[in-house]
């Protein structure tokens, strides 16, 4: 088992002790079975313990693993073919988006996600999975590729957010994010979403608008970072765990809250834990979907998906009736 984080000391010591156990017995010749078994089945229970009991901020950390699995890799593990489709046909291709038209189980789907990279030069290639205005124009040009051919659509949702650079701002980053919340609500074909890693601000919802939202269990989604949050509250970082305590960017606040459809569950430690294993629960999650949704009326389904975002957030007076 990875053992990356703080919070997983506990694991880690029992995981040194296993290893110990088995050296002294491969060593000395001297069966050491029990103490092995009481071992590994206390590993277990710890294990399940610690994960059962994640704050805000450790949900956070487990979502940033280095090894979790990132957009190309589940398109890779879950469709039978994928084909790449570049740029947004005004600037230029912007690789922290990547999107094609993919085949699983038999569906040909549009997939769209963020990704980000495993080492410091693929980073930078992905400029971290922060979309400029041409991803989001990309995104949204194969969107509506997709609607022409009738086809779901499928979003896979990563990024720290939207890139904050002076530049993104000058092609106009607000309003290529905010077109695609206009022009998803209303696409005339089936769209799943799902938060895979991070899913931070506008950068998250700029592909986040669907007809089902989910998150995997060790996700977040949120207006802003814990960390930028600490910062801006009480002008330092050092808050971070207190801000995602209330930010309730969690998916079981998300859920709670009525702001997702549903949380897909990932391996015990997280989905960097077994990639092969959670790609097939995803896919099982989309595939159930694919099929209710594409017999669904279409306006209905688009009448609903407005009706849903449009309903989050509304507060009412308790002095005031709401209007009829």
């Amino acid at each position: 088992m990875k053992i990356s984080f703080d919070f997983e000391k506990p694991l880690a010591e029992l995981q040194q002790q296993i290893e110990k156990i088995k050296q002294v017995e491969d060593k000395t010749k001297v069966p050491m079975g029990a103490t092995l078994a009481e071992l590994e089945d206390k590993f277990e229970t710890t294990k399940k313990q610690v994960y059962a009991n994640l704050t805000g901020w450790q949900k956070v950390q487990i979502s940033r693993h280095a090894e979790r699995p990132y957009t190309l890799q589940y398109l890779e593990l879950m469709c039978d073919d994928f084909i790449e489709l570049h740029g947004d046909r005004t600037v230029g291709d912007d690789k922290a988006i990547i999107g094609g038209f993919g085949s699983i189980g038999g569906h040909t789907a549009m997939f769209i996600g963020h990704q980000k990279g495993r080492n410091t030069k693929e980073r930078q290639y992905r400029n971290f999975g922060m979309a400029n205005p041409e991803g989001y124009r990309k995104a949204l040009r194969l969107m509506k590729m997709a609607e022409k051919f009738n086809k779901p659509i499928i979003t896979l949702i990563d990024t720290p957010g939207a890139f904050p650079g002076l530049e993104a701002e000058e092609r106009g980053q607000g309003e290529a994010i905010a077109r695609n919340l206009l022009e998803m609500s209303v696409l005339k074909v089936p769209v799943i979403c799902v938060v895979i890693g991070e899913g931070a601000s506008g950068g998250a919802i700029g592909i986040g608008i669907g007809d089902k939202v989910y998150m995997l269990e060790h996700t977040w989604y949120s207006v802003i970072s814990p960390e930028s949050c600490s910062s801006i509250l009480w002008r330092s970082w050092d808050y971070k765990e207190k801000a995602a305590e209330v930010l309730k960017l969690t998916s079981g606040e998300m859920l709670k809250n009525k702001l997702i459809d549903g949380i897909i569950k990932e391996p015990l430690g997280g989905a960097h834990q077994d990639a092969i294993a959670m790609a097939a629960t995803l896919k099982k999650q989309l595939l159930k979907d694919l099929k209710s949704l594409q017999e669904r009326n279409i306006d209905e389904l688009v009448n609903e998906r407005v009706d849903k975002f449009t309903s989050m957030g509304v507060v009412y007076d308790e002095d005031v009736a709401p209007a009829e």
